[in-house]
């Protein structure tokens, strides 16, 4: 997988924190640096650590699966991107209510956001990559949309309103079609 693919996996597991950010933005209304690197902080670290302990699970079992794992890369990456758009379209209008402020709320946060990126570090280990690239890249974009993300919402307002998550999901899609096309070309 090329830095690019990388790069475009660590922007899409970045968007619900990105979201999640502009919300605590919102929520928030004016600038307090501590609490902008505490949430930037906390997105970052989790999105890094996440993918280290899918990979850790997917080195485990990768030798049982070798023949079919393109197969189970693009199935996983077809669903969290799926998850993405349907979780997007269906909280439409709804507002989640937290106080960012708060060192567990926003952990808690950071936690249900990374999610997906475990799942990445499994694809990680069935596509025999290193993991340490990725972990960083992973971490450093997801820190600095999220800091990106809490001064959008915190100076912007309620004035835009753009899908990130929606798009996070089409790019998951398009990477795990990629991976399936790749290794199905490369057996014929």
């Amino acid at each position: 997988m090329s830095f690019f693919e990388v790069f475009l996996i660590a922007i899409s597991l970045a968007m619900d924190s990105f979201a999640i950010s502009i919300t605590a933005g919102l929520i928030l209304k004016e600038f307090s640096s501590k609490h902008f690197i505490r949430i930037a902080f906390y997105m970052g670290l989790f999105q890094a650590l996440m993918p280290i302990m899918g990979w850790m699970i997917g080195v485990s079992f990768k030798h049982y699966i070798v023949s079919f794992d393109h197969w189970i890369a693009f199935l996983l990456l077809l669903g969290l991107g799926g998850k993405m758009i349907y979780d997007d379209l269906k909280c439409e209008g709804e507002e989640d209510s937290f106080d960012p402020q708060k060192r567990l709320v926003v952990m808690g946060l950071a936690l249900a956001t990374s999610i997906d990126a475990l799942v990445v570090g499994v694809n990680f280990a069935f596509l025999d990559m290193s993991i340490t690239m990725p972990i960083y890249l992973i971490g450093i974009v997801s820190f600095i949309l999220s800091l990106l993300g809490v001064f959008i919402g915190c100076y912007l307002g309620t004035k835009v309103k753009v899908k990130f998550t929606l798009i996070g999901g089409i790019i998951l899609i398009g990477l795990g079609v990629n991976i399936l096309n790749e290794h199905l070309s490369q057996a014929t």
